[in-house]
């Protein structure tokens, strides 16, 4: 899926990097980036409505697609919780091939490229087989997660996970985990083999790391993958469970956002997902540090992790991004609402996270834009010269768009709107999503129809 040099795009309205311009004409390049930006111009190349710079979704699981209602029936256990919902999740995985995981993330793609997304960060920690026995190539299960991203177009920054451990005082992996399992030195075969792989995509393609967490990593190996990284992106889930919070307590005498700020330089190359509990002196020292925190709003619902203390981060000028992890639901829209929504109902408020200058939907969508492109790596979130042409156009004729002007458009694609509104989507040129549905859609969900009947006679 190839761009293709004189695209152009002609958008009655567009979000720049200023602020709201009519009438203005992109010009996209052979290499998927923004070749020029013109405001007041007539008519020409493909015509929309309201364009906009395309966020990044920063953090996805691909393979839990699949899982998606299965996990909402109470077990044995008095109070059902996150980690109740982890052993379902380790026993669907163990029934996953690579053909499954391919299709899974392929269509999980689609659906987030239809839903405003243009590119992802996959936090991929599925590496082996059933058992734990690796695939003759180290990185097979990578090689289907780029193959994925062949077939769907979606920019792909993949962050292969470093996991070593099945807690802070460093048991062994349990089942199910154990497909997850490397050391620091087979962690790094797989890392390298990960590499070759993304040269099967285009240049806009982007290899991180993700050390899993401080519960799966030990103190050296975190160092390690730190150092493998450079400065590439360097992604880890923190903070998101009480219980993990007590037990780093316990075994190192520190909470986990302090220990990391204080035993890592972390900084603009960091994205440190969910940090649902946080004191507010570590809200400051993270928003201080320049890193992404990266919030899965829909996914920390479900899950029952917390709530972000947003306010507070983002008056201290911190930034975020946005993700889908579980990818229980695919709503770029419904993620920015529910994080918004979540401030309002923990504070008793509305508007929470509104300034003077700009409104809420405003705040939501920028900082998502901005901050999934400096979590990805991805010389993205502007529609600008020399930025890669990742464009989400909206329906200027829906229902609720119409007659809109200004930051009026954003408050109203995200607390009235949804996936419907989405019209076209562009990814580094690529133009993937036409008339709001994928260029590919119709053979992806086949092939994942497919793909769920064999793990329905599986599971």
């Amino acid at each position: 899926m190839s761009t293709r040099a004189g695209t152009k795009v002609f958008a009655e309205k567009a979000l720049l990097p200023h602020g709201w311009v009519e009438n203005v004409l992109v010009s996209i390049s052979e290499n998927g980036s923004i070749s020029a930006v013109e405001q007041g111009q007539a008519p020409s190349g493909k015509r929309v409505g309201i364009l906009l710079p395309a966020p990044v979704n920063l953090h996805s699981h691909a393979f839990q697609r699949a899982m998606a209602g299965m996990s909402e029936r109470r077990g044995e256990e008095v109070r059902d919780s996150f980690w109740t919902w982890r052993q379902i999740m380790f026993r669907f995985l163990d029934a996953l091939d690579p053909d499954d995981v391919e299709a899974i993330a392929a269509f999980v793609q689609m659906e987030m490229l239809e839903a405003g997304y243009a590119g992802v960060g996959e936090f991929h920690y599925l590496h082996h087989q059933p058992g734990g026995v690796p695939y003759d190539n180290l990185a097979e299960l990578s090689v289907r997660i780029v193959a994925a991203a062949s077939e769907t177009g979606i920019g792909l920054t993949h962050l292969p996970v470093f996991y070593q451990y099945g807690g802070v005082d460093l048991r062994a992996l349990g089942p199910g985990q154990i497909r997850f399992g490397n050391d620091p030195d087979r962690f790094a075969r797989l890392h390298e083999q990960a590499a070759g792989s993304l040269k099967a995509l285009e240049a806009d393609a982007v290899l991180g790391v993700a050390p899993h967490s401080l519960r799966a990593v030990c103190e050296e190996g975190l160092a390690g993958v730190v150092a493998l990284a450079g400065e590439r992106p360097v992604h880890m889930h923190l903070a998101e469970q009480v219980g993990e919070v007590e037990e780093l307590v316990g075994a190192r005498g520190q909470r986990p956002v302090a220990w990391l700020l204080e035993n890592h330089d972390v900084s603009s190359n960091w994205c440190l997902i969910h940090c649902t509990q946080m004191m507010p002196e570590e809200t400051l020292g993270l928003a201080k540090s320049g890193a992404v925190a990266g919030l899965c709003p829909i996914t920390e619902s479900s899950l029952g992790d917390g709530i972000f203390d947003g306010v507070r981060y983002l008056q201290a000028g911190g930034r975020f991004g946005i993700g889908s992890d579980s990818n229980i639901r695919i709503s770029l829209s419904e993620e920015l609402r529910t994080l918004e929504y979540s401030q309002r109902l923990r504070d008793k408020n509305r508007a929470a996270v509104a300034t003077p200058e700009r409104s809420t939907g405003r705040v939501l969508f920028d900082g998502a834009v901005s901050g999934g492109a400096q979590a990805a790596g991805r010389n993205a979130g502007r529609i600008a010269q020399g930025c890669f042409a990742d464009l989400l156009a909206l329906d200027g004729t829906a229902i609720d768009l119409e007659g809109r002007d200004g930051d009026d458009i954003l408050d109203a694609y995200v607390f009235a709107g949804d996936d419907r509104m989405v019209s076209d989507v562009w990814s580094a040129g690529r133009h993937v999503v036409c008339g709001g549905k994928h260029v590919k859609g119709d053979a992806i969900r086949a092939a994942y129809r497919a793909t769920m009947k064999r793990l329905r006679n599986r599971l």
